[in-house]
C-alpha cells in the first residue's frame, strides 16, 4: 500500500531497513564519532564524583529537550525550581520531570539486565508527564504544521498495532544477532523508528531523546548518560523534521544518519569541553574557598555549588551543612570574593555560581 500522510501508517516497516549500506562519507563520520565518544567516556570515568557534574549537564539537557516541545523556562525559574519544586511554575516542573525520567529509565534498564524494553519507555513518559498515561488507544492522532494546520504525518494506530511495532523495535534494540549494523547507525535507526511509531499521546520527542542516551550506556559507549542531542536539534530543528519526513516518504536513510552522527560529534565535543571547563572552575573555586573560609572550608559546600548553582541560606541549613548564621557568613564571604553573585528574587536572595551558569548557557 502506498504511503499516505493522511492515513495511519500501520505499514511502517520494522527495522532494519532493506538494502541499506553505509556510504564512505558516513563511515568517515562514524570513525570520528567513536574517537570523540571515547574521549568523553574516558573523561567521565576519571571524574572523582561523576554524578556531581553530570547532574548539572542533565538539567541543562532537560531544559533544551523541553524547549524543542515549546516548553520554555528561564534559567532562573529552572534552578529555583531545582531547590524548591513546590513553588515552581508548570514549565519548570516539566523540565525537572524530564531529568527524573532519565534517571528512572537508567535504573529500570539496569534492573532489567541492561535491556531497553517497552515498559521502560512507558515509565519514562509517565515520569515526564507525571501521570499514568500509556500507549495511545484512540484514533485521530496526526502531526500537523503549526502554521497552516496541514497534516504532515499520521502515525500508526492504535494500541494493538503500536505494541506490535514497539515489540519489533524492542527486539531490534536488544538482540545483537538481529543485524550486523554499527551501534551508532542503529541509534539513528532507533531514534527515527520510535518517533515514527509515536506511541504516546504526548512526550514522544522527550522520551525518544532519553532513549538515545540510555542506548549509548547500554552499548557501553558511555559509562554515564551524559550525551544529549537536544542543543544541536534546536539549532537545526527544521532540518531535523525535514530529514525524518524524507525517511518516511523516500527512505533517505543515509542523510538522516549523517545528521544524527554530526549531531553526536558536535555535542560530544561541546560536552567534553564543558566538563573540562567545569573541572577547571571547580579547582579554582576550591583554592579560593580555602583562602576565604579558612578552617571552616566545607567540601560539601563546594560540591553543592556545582550540583545546584543557585544556593540560598535555607538550603544550606536544610542540607545540614551549617547553622543559619554560619551559612549566611559563608555566602557573604563567597560573594565578597566574587565566587558567587547574589540575586534577590521576591523575598529570597539566591547566591549564584555565575561562572558555571555562564558556561552551561554557552554554545
Amino acid at each position: 500500500m502506498a504511503y499516505d500522510k493522511n492515513t495511519s501508517f500501520n505499514d511502517l516497516p520494522d527495522l532494519p531497513p532493506l538494502g541499506f549500506t553505509e556510504s564512505p562519507e558516513l563511515l568517515r563520520l562514524l570513525a570520528k564519532g567513536y574517537r570523540h565518544l571515547g574521549e568523553l567516556n574516558g573523561l567521565c570515568a576519571s571524574l572523582p564524583d561523576p554524578q556531581l557534574l553530570i547532574n548539572t549537564i542533565i538539567l541543562q539537557e532537560s531544559k533544551d529537550s523541553s524547549a524543542i516541545e515549546n516548553i520554555v523556562t528561564t534559567q532562573d525559574e529552572l534552578y529555583k525550581a531545582a531547590i524548591e519544586e513546590a513553588t515552581a511554575n508548570q514549565a519548570a516542573k516539566e523540565v525537572l520531570s524530564y531529568r527524573e525520567a532519565l534517571y528512572v529509565g537508567l535504573e529500570k534498564m539496569k534492573a532489567q539486565k541492561n535491556l531497553l524494553l517497552t515498559n521502560t519507555m512507558v515509565e519514562i513518559v509517565q515520569t515526564i508527564k507525571q501521570n499514568k498515561s500509556g500507549i495511545r488507544n484512540m484514533p485521530g492522532t496526526a502531526l500537523k504544521n503549526a502554521i497552516n494546520g496541514e497534516v504532515i504525518y499520521t502515525p500508526p494506530c492504535c494500541e494493538e498495532v503500536l505494541r506490535e511495532k514497539l515489540a519489533a523495535l524492542e527486539q531490534f534494540i536488544n538482540d545483537p544477532d538481529l543485524s550486523a549494523l554499527d551501534p551508532l547507525v542503529k541509534m539513528a535507526f532507533i531514534h527515527y523508528q520510535f518517533e515514527a511509531i509515536h506511541p504516546f499521546a504526548d512526550g514522544n520527542g522527550r522520551t525518544g531523546r532519553i532513549l538515545n542516551a540510555l542506548y549509548l550506556v547500554q552499548q557501553e559507549l558511555l559509562s554515564q548518560p551524559v550525551l544529549y542531542l537536544s542543543s544541536y536539534i534546536i539549532k537545526h530543528k527544521t532540518e531535523y523534521y525535514q530529514l525524518i519526513r524524507s525517511v518516511t516518504e523516500k527512505s533517505k536513510w543515509n542523510d538522516w544518519i549523517m545528521y544524527i552522527l554530526t549531531a553526536l560529534i558536535e555535542t560530544t565535543q561541546l560536552t567534553t569541553k564543558k566538563i573540562r571547563t567545569m573541572l577547571s572552575i571547580k579547582e579554582d573555586y576550591e583554592k579560593q574557598m580555602k583562602e576565604v573560609l579558612g578552617s571552616s572550608f566545607s567540601h560539601e559546600l563546594l560540591q553543592l555549588l556545582f550540583t545546584l548553582p543557585y544556593l540560598k541560606i535555607d538550603l544550606l541549613v536544610k542540607r545540614e551543612l551549617a547553622h543559619r548564621q554560619t551559612a549566611s557568613t559563608w555566602l557573604k564571604k563567597l560573594t565578597a570574593a566574587g565566587i558567587v553573585k547574589p540575586q534577590k528574587i521576591g523575598r529570597t536572595t539566591y547566591y549564584i555560581n555565575h561562572r558555571l551558569m555562564d558556561l552551561m548557557t554557552s554554545n
